[in-house]
């Protein structure tokens, strides 16, 4: 091997970099939902087999498409744009892929940044009038660790529509009565929370063992979340 030819090789750190962030966003689309048939993506070696290409990443080779556990037609393409910034030409090849394959949901994994023009058309793509698709965007270094299973990050349930109208009917509340959060929280932008959804946090208890947190996720008009302790 020429000396050009080894130091056009990707870097052994960033090989374990980048395959902390396929691991990760595996480990995001399963708790949303999804179906992953094999727990390879946890090993480094089928990273390699997979993504690396005579000793070089190729980003393309990360890309993959799911399907919900309860509902095959709802489809998540999952892609990891090479280019720094992400820029809208990006996103409208993106957004034809996803028409073209019928795919209602994407992430985008990008490695630095996107330019204001590509956030601003991702505001546009993610608005209620689209209703093609949505796109969620994570930088990679969003994605270094999941944070979900860091010790001060309690557990998280999505709950179904039924188990929301049984809560709030159970406490006999309004979605109007229920404390917010902001959007931003991390953790609901991991599991890709929707308008009108409402997650089931819980908490060690001290003195009884655990107790339940619900939140309403993302406040009407003003991009806020609810949430409401229940013990």
């Amino acid at each position: 091997m020429d000396s050009d030819e080894k130091d056009s090789r990707t870097p052994e750190q960033e090989v374990a970099r980048m395959f902390r962030v396929y691991r990760t966003v595996h480990e995001m689309v399963i708790d949303r939902g999804y179906i992953i048939n094999s727990e390879a993506y946890n090993e480094i070696e089928y990273f390699r087999e997979r993504c690396v290409k005579s000793g070089v990443i190729h980003k393309e080779s990360m890309m993959f498409q799911v399907q919900k556990n309860d509902n095959p037609n709802e489809q998540l393409l999952v892609v990891f744009p090479d280019e720094k910034p992400v820029g809208v030409k990006y996103l409208k090849i993106l957004c034809q892929k996803m028409l073209d394959q019928k795919v209602s949901r994407g992430i985008v994994v990008f490695p630095g940044t996107l330019t204001a023009a590509a956030n601003k058309a991702i505001q546009v793509i993610n608005t209620k009038e689209n209703k093609n698709y949505e796109i969620d965007t994570f930088s990679e270094a969003d994605l270094m660790v999941n944070i979900t299973q860091h010790q001060l990050v309690p557990k998280h349930y999505v709950l179904s529509e039924e188990e929301k109208k049984t809560l709030l009917n159970k406490y006999r509340l309004k979605e109007t009565q229920l404390p917010r959060i902001q959007i931003t929280d991390p953790v609901a932008k991991y599991y890709g929370l929707k308008r009108g959804q409402v997650v089931k946090i819980m908490r060690p208890s001290e003195t009884s063992g655990r107790y339940g947190k619900v939140e309403e996720v993302i406040l009407p008009d003003t991009g806020g979340t609810w949430s409401l302790s229940v013990r």
